[in-house]
């Protein structure tokens, strides 16, 4: 008897064909179209494919000019849980389209971005999703010169010449300040992130600190903090924030890692979170409604982002959609534990 890896040498389009008991023309379609394929017939293919060991060979489709079946994903870091949400939405999406999806991140490098890109490309990807509107010209310069379909994601603006969807994160920053502000908040302390290259957190803090000059109460320079998106790194910060003598008597925070790094250090620092202290973040992501207490926060849809992003993007490749596309998500205030008036 042969081996299995022999026999998966051997295995061609043909055999699978006529062990599920279908044309080749229809194997093809339920790989490249699925959705054009009966739940039924897909289940016999399927069946047949886990019998044989069949392997589609994707460098020689792509080396003769047909789709590689597969979609680049560019995300600044999978460290935290920042974009696990969007990540997993995205996927699920291109999955049921047919597309495989390869990932890497950039750690807020943008010339590391256009390295990554390069690579993708010498892969052939069918398409690119990139975070954010900013990235350098390089990189622009080489999805246009290569003509391949790209997609941004997480960040929205109504004047972009790049395809993107999104929540508009100004929105997100300014919803934040003005909640606190209606809490009777005026001494309102800031803590974000590095903002080169990270043009949500730019957006956000500008809307903030848009919202709180327009009330008169914009923060002073001793009061707006740089953390990094890293619970320790953030706790560090706020522990030194708590302790000033004239102190905020709430914080603004980037992210909801930067908000629960916040939490932590009003603890050290002996403060009621929300008595003492109030903390609002940004994202919602999962966990932060069962944090002790529970963080209020300005909800940015991942789920719903990447799910549309991976739809777009699918139908950006297959034709069945011209660019520029323009998709804004709203944000919306998640009120919870954290804020309190004052």
């Amino acid at each position: 008897m042969k081996t299995s890896k022999n026999q998966s040498d051997k295995v061609d389009i043909i055999a699978v064909a006529k062990a599920a008991a279908v044309s080749p023309s229809t194997v093809s379609r339920t790989f490249n179209h699925p959705d054009l394929v009966k739940p039924s017939t897909r289940k016999k293919i399927e069946g047949a494919v886990k019998k044989l060991g069949y392997i589609r060979n994707r460098a020689a489709q792509a080396m003769h000019g047909k789709r590689s079946g597969t979609i680049g994903l560019i995300v600044p870091t999978v460290n935290n849980t920042i974009f696990a949400e969007l990540i997993q939405s995205f996927s699920d999406a291109v999955d049921a389209a047919g597309f495989t999806l390869l990932m890497a991140s950039h750690g807020y490098d943008l010339d590391r971005e256009y390295a990554v890109l390069r690579k993708f490309l010498e892969h052939r990807v069918d398409g690119v999703a990139l975070i954010g509107l900013t990235h350098a010209d390089e990189t622009l310069g080489l999805v246009t010169q290569q003509q391949v379909p790209m997609l941004t994601l997480w960040n929205y603006g109504a004047e972009t010449d790049v395809s993107c969807i999104g929540a508009s994160n100004h929105d997100a920053g300014a919803m934040a300040a003005q909640h606190l502000l209606a809490q009777g908040h005026r001494k309102i302390g800031l803590v974000f992130p590095p903002l080169h290259g990270n043009d949500r957190a730019g957006d956000r803090q500008a809307g903030a600190l848009q919202a709180l000059t327009q009330a008169g109460c914009a923060p002073r320079e001793d009061w707006v903090f740089q953390a990094p998106y890293s619970l320790a790194h953030a706790k560090r910060v706020c522990i030194d924030v708590l302790a000033q003598t004239d102190r905020p008597t709430a914080l603004l925070c980037s992210n909801d890692v930067i908000a629960q790094g916040a939490i932590y250090a009003a603890h050290v620092a002996g403060l009621n979170v929300p008595q003492d202290l109030s903390v609002i973040g940004i994202g919602d992501f999962r966990g932060s409604a069962e944090m002790e207490p529970a963080l209020t926060t300005i909800r940015l849809p991942a789920d719903e982002i990447g799910t549309r992003a991976g739809h777009h993007l699918a139908a950006l490749i297959s034709g069945d959609l011209d660019g520029p596309i323009r998709d804004k998500c709203d944000v919306a205030l998640m009120l919870r534990a954290t804020t309190h008036p004052v």
